[in-house]
């Protein structure tokens, strides 16, 4: 699975132009590698750590996120950073809260200080504003994900339970999977140069634990559980209230599921 440089993804082959012959050993070795993956020969381990008797194949994982309960504390992204050691500075998140100011002549500003973990100032103090609230973002775990179409290596890919994963040990930092993602959700991490973003804690589900941002809500504005499944809280959740998924026309089959969404959030 060698490939020279030329038949690379244009972008890949320019970035590699820049690279001294070790950093591009380095490259191809870990892209065969990769391929390897893709071939069946070398088996990604499913579920490590998880609690005796887990069974990925009998969960199918979502959540639920009801936008009137948000408050904007910004607890949810503090526990993320802190539950998956994300870097502290204010670019990187794999969860965030957005606040939605709607104004009197239409105008619709967002923003997200820190992602919201130091808080939002007042929101009357923006002149003509007539109401707000808060929408937390994360990634949508998507059942048809275009991060997972366009990943050249394989690095990126659905588990049973549905969870869109990184691994790390075959991301080559290409960022095609960061550029792919409608929704805003990947980063780059300047420490591995390697594609990060939410995982719905998957560490902790396989010892079925909540999602970190899940259990630290003081409002319970988010809500996880099996997706179909009668007994879940999300399927009460979306049984009992107006659902929508954000962009859906792109028909990615997100499995992030809100109420009380407002028509100008995107």
């Amino acid at each position: 699975m060698d490939r020279a440089p030329d038949d690379l993804p244009e972008q890949l082959a320019a970035e590699l132009e820049v690279q001294d012959p070790l950093d591009r050993r380095a490259f191809f070795e870990k892209f065969s590698l990769a391929g390897k993956v893709l071939m069946g020969i070398v088996a990604l381990e499913k579920g490590a750590g998880a609690e005796p008797g887990y069974e990925a194949d009998k969960h199918y994982y979502g959540m639920g996120i009801d936008v009137d309960k948000c408050i904007g504390c910004g607890r949810c992204a503090d526990a993320c950073k802190t539950e998956n050691d994300v870097p502290r500075e204010p670019f990187f998140f794999r969860t965030w809260i957005e606040r939605y100011t709607v104004k009197n002549n239409g105008e619709v500003t967002v923003e997200s200080p820190n992602g919201g973990i130091d808080g939002f100032p007042p929101a009357g103090e923006e002149p003509g504003a007539v109401r707000s609230f808060f929408v937390p973002k994360l990634c949508n775990h998507c059942a048809e994900p275009p991060c997972v179409q366009v990943c050249p290596v394989g690095a990126t890919f659905s588990t049973k339970e549905g969870v869109v994963l990184v691994d790390k040990d075959y991301c080559v930092g290409c960022r095609y999977c960061i550029q792919a993602c409608p929704y805003g959700a990947r980063f780059l991490d300047p420490r591995t140069g390697t594609a990060e973003k939410c995982t719905f804690c998957y560490h902790r589900l396989v010892k079925r634990l909540q999602p970190a941002c899940v259990e630290v809500c003081p409002t319970s504005a988010r809500i996880f559980g099996e997706v179909g499944e009668r007994s879940s809280p999300l399927t009460r959740f979306t049984r009992f209230n107006k659902i929508q998924t954000l962009k859906p026309h792109l028909n990615t089959e997100s499995k992030v599921f809100y109420a009380n969404l407002d028509g100008e959030v995107n």
